[in-house]
């Protein structure tokens, strides 16, 4: 729908094309998205409610794991049931303020995720590399303090996406060519002046992006330099570095898609490959965690398994 006045459409809703073109996918597409969601929110909801229960799970490590967990669902939530009710919609219609609240809250929580990655890997570092100091560093206090600050932050930033972005004049077009509410495919159909929106998004994501995936990565480099030159034994190495793959192999999921389009150069061009990598980070790994921490973490495996045997 559209207001005119003064001669200028202005847009008050936009038509998100959706995941794909080929309406005969829909079906199809719709069953494996809908399994996929239902992993996502069973999945992250069971380990939530493993660490609260299990007190052998009350610590630092796991405290963030149970952010994690509600960061995935929430994340999730924020695309996935728009994303299905589209599937069979005719109009696809999101209004206006619906766009930006979606546009707020997924940047909101994907930024904070990053940031909680580079704390998990810092948690892992400590308590490989300054084992002694491990309860005084990460005491309770500064776990809470720490994702305070790792949710208040992202929420401030992406505050300033969504207010930048709703300020734009959209008076062309109102299809979006995209299956959500983001900041890239917003600016190809807004008019007027988009450099300082695209430079927030190139630079500001961007070096957000790279830098927290620079901290964690660093993390890892440093605990396998630091058990090398400790122990020269790849037996012990393996036992030390086995407590965090399970965060490793979730942070690689996370960062391969984010980093290919945020560092990819802004194009209109690229739109059709960011909608396909964005099913990967908005659909398939927030389902993936909590498969990788079930079947990697041993505590969180036998903790399902105890409270699986108390309720047979």
């Amino acid at each position: 729908m559209e207001d005119v006045l003064l001669n200028h459409t202005f847009v008050t809703e936009f038509l998100l094309l959706g995941v794909t073109d080929i309406e005969e996918l829909n079906p199809i597409l719709f069953v494996m998205v809908f399994v996929m969601y239902f992993v996502t929110v069973s999945g992250n909801a069971a380990i939530i409610m493993i660490i609260v229960l299990d007190s052998k799970l009350h610590s630092p490590m796991y405290f963030f794991l149970g952010n994690l967990a509600c960061l995935d669902v929430c994340f999730s939530t924020v695309t996935v049931p728009k994303i299905l009710e589209n599937f069979f919609s005719t109009s696809k219609a999101i209004s206006f303020l619906g766009c930006i609240t979606q546009l707020h809250f997924f940047h909101f929580l994907g930024c904070t995720e990053a940031l909680l990655l580079a704390v998990m890997a810092f948690d892992c570092f400590v308590a490989i590399c300054r084992p002694l100091h491990y309860p005084s560093i990460m005491n309770r206090q500064v776990c809470i303090q720490v994702a305070a600050t790792m949710w208040a932050i992202p929420f401030l930033h992406a505050l300033v996406h969504s207010i930048l972005t709703s300020r734009l004049n959209f008076c062309g077009s109102n299809h979006i060519h995209h299956f959500f509410c983001d900041i890239k495919p917003l600016l190809e159909v807004a008019c007027g002046n988009t450099e300082l929106n695209r430079w927030l998004l190139n630079t500001l994501a961007g070096t957000i992006a790279s830098g927290l995936f620079f901290l964690t990565f660093l993390s890892y480099i440093y605990i396998v330099i630091y058990l090398f030159l400790k122990t020269r034994s790849c037996s012990m190495l393996h036992k030390a570095l086995s407590t965090c793959a399970s965060h490793f192999m979730v942070v690689m999921v996370f960062y391969a898609p984010v980093l290919f389009i945020y560092i990819n150069p802004d194009s209109g061009s690229s739109l059709e490959k960011d909608r396909i990598i964005a099913v990967m980070y908005t659909v398939v790994t927030p389902a993936l965690n909590p498969l990788i921490y079930t079947l990697r973490n041993k505590e969180v495996r036998g903790a399902l398994n105890r409270k699986i045997r108390i309720l047979l």
